[in-house]
């Protein structure tokens, strides 16, 4: 090879190694200089799937059933559910979970006779569940409470407020059952005519927890599944597989006379009706006023039937939270929680909706 040709090669030999470590710096240089990938972000607790139920043994030897949510610091609320539900059933309102824990709430529930984990005991009645909610309040260190009602637990919560009305701070009832006026219909029936009209309804979570077409409840995303859940707790849960025998016994317990007196009860008290119900029509509102000792304050909502307690429950949680001098709307695309008087301005005027506008999101 001439000399010519081994300088090319040289050249070509040098070239290359000077690509190679000009590659070689500037890699290491894009290494020192460079961002590295972003760390994913793994959280440091838990998310909550609902509320937890818990078992506390009573002062009988019996053991009470209880959910407990929420900032335990915060105010404390007593969530009654309806006929046929667990204690887990407040689990049905968490789609306004970050409204009530930015209002402070903390949410207990005790589980009634027969229903999800707790035994059935047929000699039990009203005045035994206000003496094992009280037993585990007391044992949750909870002096004074709000009670928020729906349905068939209006009832239950008249018997607590007849026997410890000291300790209750508001009373909110939610197209709640009054315990007192006419009896339900159904009372004459026989134990077995009342077996057959309720048995195939529990049996079926999809039959037993049905609103209608038109129902508010149709655009909450996840609430059909979380109703049917419930439902197959509260009659499944120990493999009782839908017995009647609790659900017969409970409304039995409805058809009694004389309600409570509540005439020691000097706390607020909040109604809420939907004037399109047909399960506890409006005029059970004028029911309860007549057994209730003071003023109380009664919201009724033409859009609403016996789903009132759901599509309102904006509105419940800002009174339980101590602002029932105030109302919640849409306006304009934003949640507002107005003075009372505004917002009735507002609304006659057609620029705002009564609730969240989460409502008018479908």
């Amino acid at each position: 090879m001439s000399s010519t040709g081994h300088a090319r090669t040289a050249a070509i030999a040098i070239g290359a190694a000077t690509v190679t470590v000009l590659g070689a710096l500037f890699v290491a240089d894009g290494e020192s200089s460079a961002s590295p990938p972003t760390e994913p972000k793994v959280q440091d607790t838990f998310d909550s799937l609902g509320a937890e139920v818990r078992a506390a043994e009573l002062s009988d030897g019996r053991t009470a059933h209880y959910s407990d949510t929420g900032n335990k610091h915060g105010k404390p609320v007593l969530f009654i559910g309806g006929t046929g539900t667990s204690a887990r059933a407040s689990h049905m309102t968490d789609f306004f979970r970050t409204t009530r824990e930015d209002l402070g709430l903390r949410f207990i529930s005790v589980e009634r006779n027969g229903f999800g984990d707790t035994a059935y005991d047929k000699n039990l009645g009203k005045a035994d569940y206000a003496k094992d909610t009280l037993e585990v309040l007391d044992r949750l260190g909870v002096d004074d409470v709000s009670v928020i009602a729906i349905s068939g637990g209006g009832p239950y919560a008249a018997e607590l407020a007849a026997k410890a009305p000291g300790r209750i701070s508001q009373l909110h009832l939610a197209a709640a059952l009054p315990p007192v006026g006419p009896r339900p219909e159904y009372c004459g029936l026989s134990d077995d005519a009342l077996t057959a009209a309720v048995k195939d309804q529990i049996k079926d979570p999809r039959t037993w927890w049905a609103f209608p077409d038109d129902s508010p409840v149709k655009s909450i995303p996840g609430f059909a599944d979380t109703a049917y859940e419930e439902g197959a707790r509260t009659y499944n849960q120990r493999g009782q597989q839908a017995d009647p025998a609790p659900q017969v016994h409970e409304q039995r317990l409805y058809c009694e006379r004389p309600g409570p007196d509540l005439s020691g009860l000097d706390a607020p008290v909040y109604l809420y009706g939907g004037k399109k119900d047909t399960t506890v029509p409006p005029a059970t509102l004028k029911t309860w006023q007549d057994a209730l000792p003071g003023k109380e304050k009664v919201r009724t909502y033409a859009d609403s039937g016996h789903d009132v307690q759901y599509r309102h429950w904006d509105q419940i949680l800002v009174d339980l939270a101590g602002h029932g001098d105030r109302t919640v709307i849409c306006k304009g695309g934003t949640t507002r929680v107005l003075a009372a008087g505004e917002a009735d301005r507002l609304l006659a005027k057609g620029k705002a909706t009564l609730g969240s506008c989460a409502w008018k999101k479908k």
